[in-house]
């Protein structure tokens, strides 16, 4: 996932599930059926790419509606709209001027076969054309033709670690000498930070902000210590927050940007556990294991497409450990690309099934839902990826319970290196580098204390929530910063 401040949309729908879970992201009451229909019809409007009449119809119900839980659904889906059209953004013309600074005779006709083969993103709304305002750049990455027009060939940035590297080895080599899987331990002091903009509140008005903490996971990170804040008043939610953070709240100042900040010092594991696959057993689904095999919606659904999916790639394979070594490398083949903002996506796994790409986040539900359709538990993670260097971004990855390892690591994203030893090649399934930092332990869960408006990510909290009085601050109002020095270890 590649840092950006503004993103959008989707194009799936699942009634009254994802009027459900939408309301439940939002930390809305569940409501009734009878409630959660007028805005599934919404959605199918929003989905199909009729604004107009998705707007008239959201008006029309809330002049008339008094469920707090349905005027909460109709009023997202108005926000959803919004965002859509800040991530929507571009004319044709505006993304064949972005890409004749890197093909100065680009033509019409190879722009067009790009468009027809979905290597250009786009949606048609109310009858508009509209690209994402990444279109451009994803271009390159999704056609080895593109590139190849390309007048300055670059590489894309990437962190070092998505390549097979030193560290890999090492991690390796030290969980094989200590017989555990969490070693190589490093002392880190983090700062992040989230800036409003000036002026996106009005002066003397109080902002709230959420940023993300770690929570203590043993042999992955341990001994977190927050060292100051910005403000110093501040709440840590408590380390059983799945979404764990720190909230803070201040006054707006005319003219000036509001910003927060934390710093902690945390100690960072790598982690490494070899499988031998003929000791792999079938999980016993326990009450704390069923429901990391189970549907999640909107995001993680078994639906016949994605059975279809689950058969052709698994075939007759009975074990689990070889199960998802071919679901991890189906998953692994589908292409990277920068995405639309996660809020906006009606089912994440699926959009990653369909799309013809996909990022981090997207390949992790997908491997996710086909791991727990297969009987195999699977669980997310996601916060902060940085290196021995200077790159850091967003990230997202996830574990798998296998029988009798327990559960390991699994980063589908980075996937398979390329490596003459098969034990580096295959690292990152059942491997974690020493350079990342987990925020989240699950998705989509509620963050400490409660927003009032609407999550900027319904899924994910990397970047933090910000809101005022007057309603939820987005991604085009605030920005962010990571930084971190490793320290000597105690």
């Amino acid at each position: 996932m590649v840092r950006f401040r503004v993103a959008a949309n989707a194009n799936w729908s699942c009634g009254r599930p994802l009027v459900l879970a939408i309301l439940l992201l939002l930390g809305g009451m569940p409501p009734t059926w009878a409630a959660a229909e007028p805005a599934a019809s919404v959605i199918d409007m929003i989905d199909s790419g009729q604004f107009e009449a998705a707007t008239a119809t959201v008006d029309r119900l809330l002049t008339t509606s008094t469920d707090p839980a349905e005027r909460h659904a109709l009023q997202f889906q108005r926000e959803r709209m919004r965002r859509i059209l800040l991530d929507f953004d571009l004319s044709a013309d505006n993304v064949k001027a972005q890409l004749r600074r890197q093909i100065p005779d680009l033509t019409d006709r190879e722009f067009e076969n790009w468009v027809a083969r979905g290597f250009v993103e786009h949606r048609v709304i109310d009858g508009r054309t509209l690209y994402f305002h990444r279109a451009a750049g994803n271009l390159f990455r999704l056609s080895a033709e593109a590139r190849a027009r390309r007048a300055n060939p670059r590489p894309f940035s990437a962190s070092p670690l998505e390549s097979a590297n030193t560290h890999h080895r090492e991690v390796i080599e030290a969980a094989r000498a200590a017989r555990r899987s969490g070693v190589r331990p490093q002392r880190v002091r983090i700062t992040q930070s989230l800036t409003v903009d000036a002026d996106a509140v009005p002066a003397g008005e109080a902002v709230k902000a959420w940023l993300p903490y770690p929570r203590a996971i043993p042999g992955q990170q341990e001994d977190i210590r927050l060292v100051a804040s910005q403000p110093v008043a501040h709440e840590i939610a408590p380390d059983s927050a799945l979404q764990r953070t720190v909230f803070m709240q201040q006054p707006a100042v005319a003219d000036e940007p509001t910003k927060f900040s934390i710093t902690y010092e945390v100690t960072i594991y790598a982690r490494y556990q070899p499988v031998d696959a003929d000791k792999v057993l079938p999980a016993t689904i326990t009450p704390e294991l069923a429901p990391y095999v189970s549907e999640r919606l909107p995001h993680i659904a078994f639906t016949e497409q994605m059975r279809l999916f689950s058969q052709q790639i698994v075939g007759d394979e009975k074990n689990p450990w070889r199960i998802a070594q071919k679901l991890y490398a189906a998953v692994d083949a589908i292409p990277w690309a920068g995405a639309r903002e996660y809020s906006t996506i009606s089912n994440i796994g699926d959009h990653a099934l369909h799309a013809g790409h996909a990022d981090c986040g997207q390949q992790t539900l997908l491997l996710m839902t086909l791991l727990r359709m297969n009987g195999i538990p699977a669980r997310w993670q996601s916060g902060m990826m940085f290196s021995p260097g200077s790159y850091w971004n967003l990230h997202d990855w996830g574990q798998l319970y296998i029988v009798p390892y327990g559960w390991m690591p699994m980063d589908v994203t980075f996937g398979r290196l390329d490596s003459a030893d098969p034990r580096v090649a295959g690292f990152y399934m059942g491997g974690l580098d020493g350079y990342r930092i987990a925020f989240n332990d699950d998705y989509g869960r509620a963050l400490t204390p409660a927003k009032t408006g609407f999550r900027s990510d319904t899924v994910d909290n990397q970047r933090g929530e910000a809101e005022w009085r007057g309603g939820n601050l987005y991604y085009d109002q605030f920005d962010y910063d990571f930084t971190w020095r490793f320290l000597p270890m105690p």
